[in-house]
């Protein structure tokens, strides 16, 4: 879907979120799109004065191009329906669900999408001892981007058990979700306009797929479309979908796999799923979508288009 029309848009974007520098590029790279054809853009870098610069602007619409909290949980979205502006992407209820790990388990796993078995645990606690056996992740509940994830294994220089002055997310954060670590392959797939694109194989050069592995060039190669058997490839495909569905996503999604290539299907394992998946020149949505035939322009008007259909606006 594009746009028949020319529109105001505001790209939001930046924040103050551990995300910030990926949001600004994304967020430029949007407002450049839109630019390019032939729309009127607004660039605001969130602050605490949002609402009325966003009021100020009048756009006919928001691009959402935030990351992490709190444009991505709700809080922005809930801000945007009061004013009555449509936006991009997903809505509050969604927002809510999808940021928060353990709530989205609370909504796939009943609905036959499989994810890791975890549980939530006070940070201090890891002084005392492993929640899980080794080797498991200790991930924040409401973060994205990989940001502050932690794979403990017999070997960490965390010590055993965590030392109090070993750098990682306990440090942080006062609860973390603990999660059994799943060897194998990453896989991501994107949703756009209600259908599943591919399925891209996330190998890093080292290390794992951590945040400087996502957005620093070089670092991690993307194999698109993955080379693995169909069967897997389309129960991605399935699984993104479903969780896109039952998660009430909007716009675009992108969900994160995976999968243990010794197990075949059993060891495929949804991650999470992205409601705002990042628009800089090294993401993953824009790379899939070219693939598939749609450039990176075309996918920012179908995504702007999807808002203003969801608001009574012709797109």
């Amino acid at each position: 879907m594009s746009l028949s029309k020319k529109y105001h848009v505001a790209v939001l974007m930046g924040g103050w979120a551990n995300e910030r520098p990926v949001s600004l590029m994304s967020g430029e790279g949007v407002a450049k799109a839109l630019e390019a054809r032939g729309h009127r853009v607004t660039r605001i870098d969130m602050d605490r004065q949002v609402a009325a610069r966003i009021a100020e602007a009048a756009p006919d619409v928001v691009f959402n191009a935030l990351h992490g909290v709190p444009g991505e949980d709700g809080t922005v979205q809930g801000m945007l329906d009061l004013m009555g502006v449509p936006y991009t992407h997903s809505g509050l209820v969604t927002s809510v669900i999808a940021i928060d790990k353990e709530l989205t388990k609370q909504a796939l796993v009943p609905a036959g999408i499989p994810m890791p078995a975890g549980k939530i645990v006070e940070s201090e606690s890891l002084y005392d001892g492993d929640p899980l056996p080794r080797p498991y992740v200790l991930k924040p509940v409401n973060e994205g981007s990989s940001v502050g994830v932690a794979i403990v294994k017999d070997d960490s220089n965390y010590g055993n058990p965590i030392r109090r002055d070993a750098a990682g997310p306990w440090q942080e954060f006062e609860k973390l979700l603990a999660e059994p670590f799943i060897r194998g392959r990453e896989l991501t797939t994107a949703v756009i306009g209600g259908k599943a694109l591919t399925v891209t194989e996330l190998v890093p050069k080292s290390g794992f797929y951590d945040f400087d592995a996502k957005y620093t060039d070089g670092m991690t190669e993307h194999v698109c479309p993955a080379q693995i058997p169909e069967n897997i490839a389309a129960l991605c495909m399935d699984y993104a979908l479903r969780a896109h569905q039952v998660l009430g996503c909007k716009g675009t999604s992108r969900t994160d796999f995976r999968w243990d290539d010794e197990q075949g299907e059993a060891g495929l394992f949804v991650l999470e799923t992205n409601t705002q998946p990042g628009m800089t020149p090294l993401s993953l949505v824009p790379e899939q979508a070219k693939h598939c035939g749609m450039s990176y322009e075309d996918l920012v008007e179908a995504i702007v288009a999807e808002a203003l259909k969801d608001h009574g606006g012709q797109g």
